[in-house]
């Protein structure tokens, strides 16, 4: 049998793994930031500067959404030196819609985050693929899949050919950070590569119905 190689705890080292572990808790780390900056209304100059020294600092959370985003668009906005006043409430908007700070769902453990296409794209369903993640206002997942594969579409994983990632209104606590989950993540890297998921909410899914 092969030697594992062992961390410095005698635990069997697994650098795949741990570096999920290490973007995830990294993540949920710039989340909490974005959180207290957002939370006064506005974002100052040096809270966006101070966003990106942390970024660059956090390689991980710098190559990953929302990361890559937040660090894209505050560096567009700072390139003359200064955030002036319609730059700072587009970041503004940019964190809290990040951050899911503007949804007031259930409870403040089941929050969507607000990471939606804009403009909310048309949406049909005749051989259409969705996937659905979070909890449904509407009602249980299967009722909801079984409305739309009745309108000719049909749900499943996400995968790099799905159509339309549907977000349902009350989130999920099993969600990885607190206002958005392992699929949306997915989703976002997959649009900024090219692909042409939409993502949307459920309400506007649920006009098309």
């Amino acid at each position: 049998m092969a030697n594992n190689i062992l961390d410095r705890d005698g635990q069997p080292l697994n650098s795949r793994l741990n570096k999920a572990r290490l973007t995830d808790r990294s993540t949920d780390e710039l989340i909490g930031l974005c959180k207290g900056i957002v939370a006064d209304g506005t974002v100052h100059q040096k809270e966006a500067e101070f966003i990106v020294k942390w970024l660059q600092s956090n390689q991980m959370s710098l190559d990953t959404w929302p990361g890559n985003i937040i660090a894209e668009r505050i560096t567009h906005h700072l390139e003359d030196g200064v955030l002036d006043k319609d730059e700072s409430e587009d970041l503004l908007q940019l964190l809290l819609d990040v951050t899911g700070e503007e949804f007031q769902t259930i409870t403040p453990d089941n929050m969507s985050t607000r990471c939606f296409d804009e403009p909310h794209p048309p949406v049909t369903f005749q051989d259409k693929q969705f996937c659905l993640t979070g909890k449904f206002a509407l009602g249980p997942r299967k009722a909801c899949e079984k409305e739309i594969i009745d309108l000719g579409g049909s749900t499943g994983n996400l995968i790099k050919t799905t159509d339309y990632l549907v977000i349902g209104c009350i989130g999920s606590r099993d969600w990885i950070h607190t206002s958005y989950g392992r699929k949306i993540e997915k989703a976002k890297e997959w649009q900024n590569q090219g692909h042409h998921i939409a993502i949307i909410s459920e309400d506007h899914w649920a006009e098309h119905l």
